[in-house]
This record gives structure tokens, C-alpha cells and sequence, in this order.
């Protein structure tokens, strides 16, 4: 007998004999879960949580009792509140049945590789919180001003600072930071307007984070704010990932189940709070040294991180609760970092295009540039596209799904050591070579290159390479009359090409593309392309100057690969750039310049957002866009690479 077994953050699935443990299962389907004693059930470090209900995404039902009782080794291991919230041993578990296992963060061998920004910002320094240093005269008989009192009129006196209020969890201990201080103390201000931290003596430096907040993955910078400088970056998975990997099917989630939404609301929250923790103890700090931190996503993330309700997202008119930037105190949410911290919200644009688009527009600037049309593309689960210049800016939003980033696809991983990162396909012998993330060497048949799955930039290459070597077709299906072992038929009877063999890989099992796979790609890239399309039609344009790509792995993404897969409209190579993740560069932005907040308000109140899916020819459209490149399209830049591809007309 076998059974479903999905992991997440990893959204590895398969069929799984009865009686095996969830470590081995793991093992199986690719997942990898500390395990330093070696399966004898005394480390504790396999830890794996069970979601229980039905889920509708994936058509199981997931319960406690589909695994083997709880054995005395756990009962030592786990603490008491572990094992109320279904934490089990991976090593002890044995499947009776249909489960979904979240790997929390801890229990995950492969470190989340956070990838660099792909292009130099300046950030102005003007940041909302700003640290002032006064001295004052020590309370007396002849001078009983209260201890406030006497704060407020040091910060008047000595840098201008009127009508300042103060926040209830500084009051309670000013007077003990005061006398402490010997009447020497350095205050934090909000917007000059409230006093959200109060510590003695002289303090040079305060913190913030700027966090981006996908669907599929959380990414977050630790910054200076005394001097702008970025000291860490750390990534997640997204941990709302367990309830859906996309936002429709999390809006689900949170209408289906009575405790859908704070469920939701506290997935993300212990993520950012474990992100926030472990960044500053690599520089020294504590989490309460963290005095703001600013907040981009898309809408349906927007909602459901400030636990609001986000079933009308999920149905037409798609009106969000809130559109306005907002700020809310740390505490309010559970954001474990100082407790009168600010969290500040950038703005909705409208529908799905959310706080994250606006950051994007605030890190790119294209409302700055006179007559060049750029094409800005955000590739993510949601994917994000803006078209325009200073005269005029459109924007619209398509349900990319998680494929770009690794989900959906059989072998898709996120971007951790072992992914493989980029490949190419020799369009004689059909032999691929790959790279993986940790690895500089090129590797391929016979060298054991410890691969363990594919991450985002290698998906992309990976279907172009199989375009470019003719063993799919531009319609996405394969030629399984090619004469090699590595075109084949899986389980399913289904056509496969092989990337790594068993031997090679680090999995100990064949790394494959599916014709599943392929499928997957087809449809996040149509998306991609009839948006821009349509953005062009309504500007009025039939062709753009310049494309930006943006994402998470926006740095990685090999323009000539994307092109070739038509992820975009045709444009002159020289005018493609990748520029990282340009949402985390705007959440920086807004964390350390003030001035940028109004720019992201006035901003997302002009851009023009175009609802492309009630088009009357957007099936259409949809349909040629699955081609690769495209059905009808030209690409003249690239003609000269599809030229050569066997069999393409």
C-alpha cells in the first residue's frame, strides 16, 4: 500500500510504501532533513510538523493518525507544547496514510542562498527613526519637571523636536533609563513626532529591516540606519507555503477553515520573527535593537500579515481592506523585535498589484525617465509587470504560479547549495552539462556533481535548452524519436528528458524534466508575455525599448534563455537587464529614506493598472503565448538562435 506524502516549504510530493518512516520518505522525494544521529531517534533534530485537514489544493486528507503513534524516544525529545502543535521525529514516524510535513526552518540541511542584488543603488539617508543624544539637568527640589518633561524639552531645546509624544512601553521604564543614564540618554524618534526608544548614555548606532515578503519565498535586509549600510541579508521559503502555494489557493485556505486566517497570519509572523533573530545574532545584536522595519508584498500576503480578512481578494471587484501606506506598532502583530517599533506598510496599488510592485517602482524609477518605454517584469508566483515612462505608466498583475521559483516542477528546489543553477544541452549528443549553486565546475555525465534538485534560473534554462537542442518542439512536447537514453518515459508513461543520472546526482535517484514541467513553464511564461502584450496595446506601442527583469532570482535569469522561451516580448538583447530583487531594494529604500514613502504613496496613486484578464481576446492571446517562443510574434532579435533549433519553422 502507498500514500501521498507532500513536504513543504519544498512542495515535494510522491507516493510513499506504508511503514516507512518520513525520513526515509524524505530521502525519496529529495527533501533534505538534519539527521546528525543518523536515524537512532536520540538528536532531536529532525523535528517535522503535520498539518491536519483537508486540503484542497492538493486533494488529501492530512491527520495525525496517518502516522504511527507517538514513541517514548519522542516523548523525551519534543516538548510538551511541540508535541500539542503535531511536531514529530521524521526518524520515528512511520506513514499509515495521506500526510502533509512541514520542515520548519531549523530542521532543513540546505541553507536558503539569498541572492545578491544585480545592481548598485544609492539610497539617500533621511530614515523615519532617527536617534538624538541630549544631556539634561538631574531633577531637584527647585526643579520637579517630570521625567517626560524634562526628555521633551532636552529634545526641543537642543535639536528643535516639538509636541513629541512617547510610546506606553518606553514610559513605563524612562524613569529607571534616566537615572541610569545620570541624566545622559540617547532618544529614538518616529517621524519626529514620538519617542519609541529611550537608552542611556550615548548610542551611535539603530537598526532597521526591510523585508519582502513573496509568496513563495521572504527576503530581508538588516540595515544601519546611523549610516544606510546593509549588514545582513537572510532568505526564507515563505513558511504560508504549507497551506498553498499560491495566493488564490491560501485565500481558500483562509475561507475553509475557521482558523484559516490566523493560521496564515502566524505562519508568516514566526517566519520574519525566526529571520529577524537570526540576523542580528550574526552581528551582535538583539532583536529589540531593531527599531522599524517596512513591509512589501503583494495584496493577498498584505492581508493576510496584517490578519485581515482576505476573502474578498479572492472575488471580483478584488477590493483590498486597506490601499493607504499604513503603520502599525511591532507588538500589535507579534513581531518579536523592540516592542514600540514601527512596522510601515507600503502602499496598495490595486487588486493584486500590491506594496511589493510599488517598491519596485520607487527602486527602478521608470516615472523619471522621459521617452524611453521600459518594460519592467517582476517575476515571482504573482508576477508583477509595469510599462511606461514619465509621461505615462500602466501596470497590471497575471497568476504566474510558483514554477519559476521551483515549485511545481518535479525537481524544483529553492535556490540552496546543490540546485542546479544553469545547464546547457549539446544540440549534437544531446548531453547536458549543469552547474549547482555552491559549485563553480561545470559538470555532466560520470562527474558527480551532488545535485539535488533545480532552482529558478536553471528551470529557465532548462526549458530553453531543450527548445534550443530540439527535443521539445515550440508547441512544448518532446521528440521521443531522438536517438538517446536520457529521452525516456516515466512512471506515467509520460515523455522525460534526463538532466542527471542516479549515479551523478546527490539524491541517489535521476534528476528529470517532465512534460509536466514544461507545461508548468508554458503557463507562467504566457502570463508573463500576454501582459505585457496587452500593456503594449494600451499604451499604444508595438514595441519596447528597454526590459528590466526583477525577482528573487532576477540576478541569475540568462536573458537569452528567457527570450527564447518567450517570457517577454521581443527586445534588443543590450537593452535586457536582470536587477535582483528590486522589491527588497525598494523595502530598503523606504526603510532608510522617509522621502521615499511619499514618492511610493503619490506613485501608486498615478500608475494605471490594467485588469488584462477581461480582455475580450485574452484566451486568445493566452493560447499563442504557450508556444515557445510564440505562436505568431516575430523575434527578430533572437532569429538568428531559433535559425537553429532542428525543426523549428
Amino acid at each position: 500500500m502507498e500514500y501521498n506524502v507532500i513536504f513543504q516549504p519544498s512542495g515535494r510530493r510522491g507516493k510513499v510504501a506504508e511503514g516507512k518512516t518520513l525520513l526515509t520518505a524524505s530521502h525519496e522525494l529529495g527533501v533534505d532533513i538534519e539527521a546528525p544521529c543518523g536515524a537512532h531517534k536520540v538528536c532531536g533534530k529532525c523535528k517535522v510538523k503535520i498539518e491536519t485537514g483537508f486540503f484542497e489544493k492538493f486533494g488529501i486528507d492530512s491527520q495525525m493518525d496517518h502516522l504511527s503513534p507517538l514513541t517514548e524516544e519522542e516523548k523525551k525529545l519534543l516538548k510538551e507544547d511541540e508535541i500539542a502543535n503535531n511536531y514529530r521525529l521524521a526518524c520515528a514516524a512511520e506513514i499509515k496514510g495521506d500526510v502533509l510535513v512541514f520542515v520548519p526552518e531549523e530542521s532543513r540541511k540546505a541553507d536558503q542562498v539569498v541572492l545578491d542584488t544585480g545592481k548598485e543603488r544609492t539610497f539617500k539617508l533621511d530614515p523615519a527613526v532617527k536617534s538624538y543624544y541630549v544631556e539634561m539637568p538631574p531633577a531637584t527640589l527647585e526643579d520637579h519637571r517630570d521625567d517626560l518633561r524634562r526628555l521633551q524639552d532636552a529634545l526641543k531645546e537642543q535639536f528643535g523636536l516639538e509636541n513629541l509624544s512617547i510610546d506606553y512601553f518606553v514610559l513605563r521604564e524612562l524613569p529607571n533609563i534616566l537615572r541610569d543614564g545620570d541624566w545622559k540618554v540617547t532618544a529614538s524618534v518616529l517621524y519626529d513626532r514620538e519617542i519609541i526608544d529611550v537608552r542611556p548614555g550615548f548610542v551611535q548606532k539603530w537598526y532597521g529591516i526591510g523585508i519582502d515578503v513573496g509568496t513563495t519565498t521572504v527576503a530581508a535586509y538588516l540595515c544601519d540606519l546611523s549610516t544606510g549600510e546593509m549588514l545582513v541579508k537572510d532568505g526564507m521559503m515563505n513558511p504560508q507555503v504549507r497551506y498553498g502555494e499560491d495566493v488564490l489557493s491560501r485565500i481558500t485556505y483562509a475561507m475553509m477553515h475557521e482558523d484559516g486566517r490566523e493560521k496564515l497570519h502566524q505562519a508568516i509572523i514566526e517566519g520574519i520573527n525566526t529571520l529577524a533573530q537570526r540576523m542580528t545574532e550574526k552581528v551582535g545584536l538583539t532583536p529589540n535593537d531593531v527599531l522599524e522595519i517596512t513591509l512589501v508584498f503583494n495584496t493577498a500576503m498584505h492581508h493576510c500579515l496584517l490578519n485581515l480578512e482576505p476573502k474578498y481578494m479572492g472575488r471580483a471587484p478584488f477590493a483590498p481592506a486597506i490601499s493607504a501606506p499604513y503603520d502599525v506598532k511591532a507588538r500589535d502583530l507579534g513581531i518579536k523585535i523592540n516592542k514600540a517599533a514601527n512596522i510601515h506598510v507600503l502602499p496598495v496599488e490595486a487588486g493584486f498589484v500590491g506594496p511589493d510592485n510599488v517598491a519596485v517602482l520607487i527602486a527602478e524609477e521608470p516615472y523619471k525617465q522621459d521617452d524611453e518605454i521600459r518594460l519592467i517584469i517582476d517575476i515571482g508566483t504573482n508576477g508583477e509587470i509595469d510599462l511606461g515612462n514619465r509621461k505615462k505608466l500602466l501596470s497590471t498583475s497575471c497568476a504566474t504560479g510558483p514554477a519559476l521559483e521551483g515549485a511545481q516542477i518535479k525537481f524544483g528546489m529553492r535556490a540552496a547549495p546543490g540546485a542546479i543553477e544553469k545547464i546547457k544541452i549539446d544540440p549534437e549528443t544531446l548531453e547536458c552539462t549543469y552547474k549547482v549553486i555552491g559549485d563553480d565546475k561545470w559538470h555532466g555525465r560520470g562527474s558527480k556533481g551532488n545535485a539535488k534538485g533545480i532552482c529558478g534560473s536553471g528551470i529557465i534554462d532548462m526549458v530553453a535548452e531543450v527548445f534550443k537542442a530540439g527535443i521539445i518542439n515550440k508547441t512544448g512536447r518532446f521528440n521521443t524519436k531522438l536517438k538517446t537514453d536520457r529521452i525516456r518515459k516515466d512512471e506515467n508513461g509520460k515523455p522525460e528528458y534526463v538532466l542527471v543520472f542516479a549515479e551523478d546526482s546527490g539524491i541517489g535517484k535521476d534528476i528529470t524534466v517532465t512534460q509536466g514541467d514544461i507545461r508548468a513553464v508554458q503557463l507562467a511564461k504566457a502570463a508573463l508575455y500576454v501582459g505585457a502584450k496587452m500593456l503594449m496595446r494600451h499604451l499604444g506601442v508595438e514595441k519596447v525599448d528597454r526590459v528590466t527583469l526583477a525577482g528573487a532570482f532576477g540576478s541569475f535569469i540568462d536573458k537569452e534563455s528567457s527570450m527564447v522561451i518567450g517570457m517577454f516580448p521581443d527586445c534588443d538583447l543590450e537593452k535586457v537587464h536582470a536587477v535582483g530583487n528590486a522589491a527588497g531594494d525598494g523595502a530598503q529604500a523606504a526603510l532608510l529614506d522617509k522621502n521615499k514613502r511619499i514618492e511610493a504613496r503619490d506613485v501608486a496613486a498615478s500608475v494605471q493598472f490594467v485588469e488584462t484578464a477581461v480582455e475580450p481576446d485574452f484566451q486568445e492571446r493566452f493560447a499563442e503565448a504557450m508556444a515557445f517562443p510564440h505562436a505568431v510574434d516575430p523575434f527578430p532579435s533572437i532569429q538568428h538562435i531559433l535559425d537553429r533549433i532542428p525543426g523549428y519553422k
